[in-house]
């Protein structure tokens, strides 16, 4: 009786690791040869998407992944590797709101306003994707943000109809970007899950056109 109990442990230990495991693997071979860390060797695309998040983190420091993405997408416009700027985040008070706040810090770094179109409801991954294609009409696009999150959106985007490339931001090493890349692998057992159970975005509202 004791053996038959550590095999169901072993079991219930072993399938959900392997699930992650799988998840994480069918998502790094999707996203191959799909994004880039160098400004020359990336395609153009018309509009260059940044997926939004907080500036400061609970403590009140900078967090470092965004200014890195704040970086790189001002790196890829004045590269001519992109003509406008989609910025999607969540805006669920009027205290924070992503998107306000990462075009302010573009157009300070000499990004003109009018080449910055925002995404209020991109409260996740899948809605930044989603409504990219259906909201703002695009039909490929550059996502930018750190390469492990660049690649789950590739993966996302490419299940809904939207081609996509990834410009990387730099990553962040040690205990934070540690943290940070545990809970990727558990996000990308929940695209799986999203895709099956066709978890549609929190809003989606009037066509916006990116010109």
């Amino acid at each position: 009786m004791k053996r038959k109990y550590l095999i169901l442990l072993s079991l219930l230990i072993i399938i959900p690791l392997l699930l992650i495991l799988l998840c994480n693997f069918i998502i790094d071979t999707s996203a191959e040869e799909k994004t880039f860390s160098s400004v020359d060797r990336i395609p153009k695309n018309r509009v260059g998407l940044v997926l939004g998040t907080s500036k400061k983190l609970v403590g009140g420091q900078e967090n470092p992944y965004y200014t890195f993405r704040v970086q790189a997408t001002v790196r890829l416009f004045k590269a001519g590797k992109i003509d406008y700027i989609l910025v999607s985040g969540d805006n669920a008070t009027i205290y924070y709101n992503e998107p306000s706040t990462i075009k302010r810090d573009l157009v300070k770094k000499g990004v003109p306003q009018e080449k910055i179109f925002l995404d209020y409801a991109g409260f996740r991954t899948l809605d930044s994707m989603v409504r990219a294609k259906v909201v703002f009409g695009l039909d490929s696009v550059t996502v930018i943000s750190q390469k492990f999150h660049n690649e789950r959106a590739i993966y996302l985007a490419e299940k809904k109809g939207l081609a996509a490339i990834g410009y990387n931001a730099r990553d962040i090493a040690g205990q934070q970007g540690f943290k940070v890349q545990l809970r990727e692998y558990f996000a990308r057992v929940k695209v799986f899950l999203d895709l099956l159970f066709n978890t549609q975005p929190k809003f989606y509202g009037e066509p916006v056109e990116i010109q």
